[in-house]
């Protein structure tokens, strides 16, 4: 009898990486769930003996899932698999039972060799093996037709930008996986445990983004860094935007035993943005496999003004791709923006990029 797996993910992309990771000839019946509330529902249906499972999900996340499953008695083995590689979430979760922990992207070796480590899997017969290659060469005429859509939508990027369907939730995935390993460093360097959103992935008009830069702008509680970078094709700019009101608690964490004046906040700024943005544009290029070079920090407000700097790209930004993330840091009143802005020129090539990690 085949054994039920689940794999509990918001991101269709997540889920597809995951399933074409699991071992070649698993004797296993896939069932998909895009939330934790619907993984519990799933097990309880009888459909997850096995559990593979992300963290960072809207309606129910990861931990909640464990949580409700502990206090359920609900009968599944779970293994995490997650772009939040914090120690701490690390720690939490198999304190909540899980059996273990798999960083995003999935690997598929580390995958099959944590399953076999647990009993979960264990390797066919040589005969067994042929039997199971002979049906996947059955289903290859299938998967052609897939093909043939994702060569569909391909053609109609080449002519409009859009942002729709599997490609924004790519981005997502994408940016997902950045933002943990940003927020790992992060959590060392200050020694916390940073909570990490489902980032927002937008595209937007240039009037709409100089709308937003000025309000920052206008603000007196908030400082920015601008970073430019550009690759392979690729060109935009990092924003990162801290509150003011964050310096005392950031100084602290980072033992700094100065006063905090206006030159200690803003060496507090560049420290945590040269963190957060190399850390999410080296997560991305790597994802990506385009590597990025990155332009001189800019203190936003302070060495140029908000127009200057929609003025220099607003030739090449009709539109933008915004990919938003807030972190904040658990039990302080700290909180952290990071706006990558990738320019129109850019998505034609990133949308053919992203395309074929869908296939």
């Amino acid at each position: 009898m085949s054994t039920q797996l689940l794999i509990c993910d918001d991101s269709n992309m997540a889920r597809k990486q995951v399933a074409r990771s699991l071992p070649d000839n698993w004797d296993v019946e896939i069932n998909f769930a895009t939330n934790g509330k619907e993984g519990i529902e799933a097990i309880k249906a009888g459909k997850g003996d096995v559990l593979l499972l992300d963290l960072n999900m809207p309606i129910m996340d990861g931990y909640e899932v464990l949580e409700a499953i502990t206090k359920e008695d609900l009968p599944t083995l779970v293994v995490v698999i997650s772009g939040d590689i914090q120690p701490t979430a690390y720690q939490r979760v198999k304190s909540l039972g899980a059996l273990d922990f798999i960083k995003k992207p999935v690997n598929k070796e580390k995958l099959t060799e944590i399953l076999t480590s647990y009993g979960l899997y264990e390797e066919k017969s040589v005969e067994a093996e042929v039997i199971e290659q002979v049906e996947i060469a059955k289903g290859n005429a299938s998967s052609s037709s897939d093909k043939a859509n994702l060569s569909t939508t391909k053609s109609n990027e080449t002519n409009e930008i859009t942002l729709e369907g599997d490609l924004r939730d790519c981005y997502q995935e994408i940016a997902n996986v950045a933002m943990g390993r940003a927020g790992d460093l992060l959590a060392r360097l200050l020694n916390v445990f940073v909570v990490l959103p489902i980032p927002n992935v937008n595209l937007i008009e240039v009037s709409e983004l100089s709308m937003a830069l000025k309000a920052v702008e206008s603000s007196d509680s908030i400082s920015g860094i601008c970073q430019g970078f550009i690759g392979g094709g690729i060109s935009g700019e990092a924003l990162l935007i801290l509150n003011d009101s964050s310096f005392q608690d950031v100084a602290s964490l980072m033992n700094y035993n100065e006063v905090v004046d206006e030159k200690a906040e803003l060496e507090l700024l560049m420290d945590i943005a040269n963190v957060l943005i190399g850390a999410c544009l080296n997560g991305i290029s790597e994802q990506l496999d385009m590597p990025f070079s990155q332009g001189h920090p800019v203190v936003l407000g302070q060495h140029c003004n908000v127009s200057e700097l929609v003025a220099t790209n607003i030739t090449k930004w009709q539109k933008t791709l915004a990919i938003e993330i807030s972190y904040g840091i658990e039990n302080y009143p700290i909180k952290c923006d990071i706006l990558l802005l990738f320019t129109e020129k850019s998505m034609k090539t990133l949308n053919n990029k992203v395309s074929y990690m869908l296939d």
